[in-house]
C-alpha cells in the first residue's frame, strides 16, 4: 500500500514538473517575441520622431522668411511656378505704375498678382528688345516661369529661304543682349513653318527648312553676339504645331514663325523694374 502510494506521489510529482517546463519555455517564446516587437516599436518610434524633427525645422525655416518679409517697406512674397518673387511696396508700386501704361484689355486679363507679375515681364522684355517699328512682328508672352518670344517669318526670312534678313539683326542684338544679362538662362529656336510644300534646291521639304532656320538664328547669336553654344538649343517643329489653320494666305502667314523660348531668372526680369525705381527717385 505503502509503494503505491509513494509511486502516485512519484508520477504526481514528475508529470507537474513537465507542464512547468512546457509553460517556462513557452513563456521564454513570448519573452523573446515581446523583445522582438518592442524592438521594432521602437525603431518605428525613432524614425517618427525624426522625420517629425525635420517638419519642425522646415516650419522654422519657412516661418523665418515669412518674418523676414515684415520689415518696414511691407515686402509680399509671391509664388510664380516653382519660384519666390520677394515684391517690396516700392517694387509693387512700379509694378502698377507699369500695368497703368498697358492697354485696359491686356490689364483686363490679369486676375491675381501672379498675372500682373507675367505681364509686367512681358512689356518690359518687349520694350528691351523690339522698337515701334517691330512691334506688330514680334510677341512675348510669358507662361509660369517661361517666356515665348514669337517672331514673324517675314522679319526673319525671305520665302523658303533660311538666311537671316540684316533687318532683324538689331532685333537679335537687343535679345543677346537680355541673354547675356543672365547666365543661367537656356534659350531654345524653335522654327515653324506653314503647311505649303517647299520646292527649293537644297532643301527637302518643311522639316529640313524649320531645323536650318532655327540653326541659322542659333549661329548668329553664338558667332556675331557671343552667347555661350552650350545654352543654345535650335529645333525645327516644321508645320505640325500651327497657331492656326492654314486655309488663308493671312492664316499661313501666321504659322510661318520662330518662336525663342527662354527660361529665366523672375527676379533677374523685376531688376527692369527696379531700373525704373532708381531714375524715378
Amino acid at each position: 500500500m505503502i509503494k503505491k502510494i509513494i509511486t502516485v506521489v512519484v508520477l504526481t510529482v514528475l508529470l507537474t514538473s513537465c507542464v512547468s517546463k512546457k509553460k517556462y519555455v513557452a513563456l521564454e517564446q513570448d519573452l523573446t517575441d515581446t523583445k522582438g516587437e518592442l524592438q521594432k516599436t521602437t525603431i518605428e518610434k525613432e524614425n517618427l520622431e525624426a522625420k517629425f524633427t525635420n517638419i519642425e525645422k522646415r516650419v522654422e525655416v519657412y516661418n523665418a522668411k515669412i518674418n523676414s518679409l515684415q520689415d518696414e517697406n511691407n515686402s509680399q512674397m509671391v509664388f510664380v511656378g516653382d519660384n519666390v518673387t520677394v515684391l517690396s511696396k516700392n517694387m509693387r508700386d512700379n509694378l502698377n505704375v507699369t500695368l497703368s501704361k498697358m492697354s485696359q484689355e491686356e490689364v483686363a486679363g490679369a486676375n491675381t498678382l501672379k498675372d500682373s507679375i507675367n505681364l509686367a515681364i512681358s512689356y518690359k522684355l518687349k520694350k528691351a528688345i523690339v522698337n515701334n517699328d517691330l512691334d506688330q512682328e514680334i510677341d512675348v508672352n510669358i507662361d509660369k516661369t517661361v517666356v515665348m518670344i514669337s517672331v514673324a517669318d517675314s522679319l526673319l526670312f525671305r520665302s523658303g529661304s533660311f538666311r537671316v534678313n540684316k533687318k532683324a539683326y538689331s532685333f537679335l542684338e537687343q535679345l543677346a543682349n537680355v541673354i547675356k544679362s543672365e547666365p543661367s538662362m537656356d534659350v531654345m529656336v524653335e522654327g515653324h513653318t506653314d503647311s505649303r510644300s517647299i520646292h527649293t534646291n537644297g532643301i527637302e521639304d518643311n522639316w529640313e527648312l524649320s531645323v536650318k532656320r532655327s540653326t541659322a538664328i542659333v549661329r548668329l547669336l553664338q558667332n556675331k553676339y557671343e552667347i555661350d553654344p552650350s545654352r543654345l538649343i535650335p529645333a525645327g517643329r516644321s508645320s505640325y504645331v500651327p497657331l492656326t489653320d492654314n486655309e488663308s494666305k493671312e492664316s499661313r502667314a501666321r504659322n510661318r514663325r520662330t518662336n525663342i523660348i527662354i527660361l529665366p531668372n523672375l527676379n533677374k526680369f523685376f531688376a527692369l523694374l527696379a531700373d525704373e525705381e532708381m531714375v524715378t527717385n
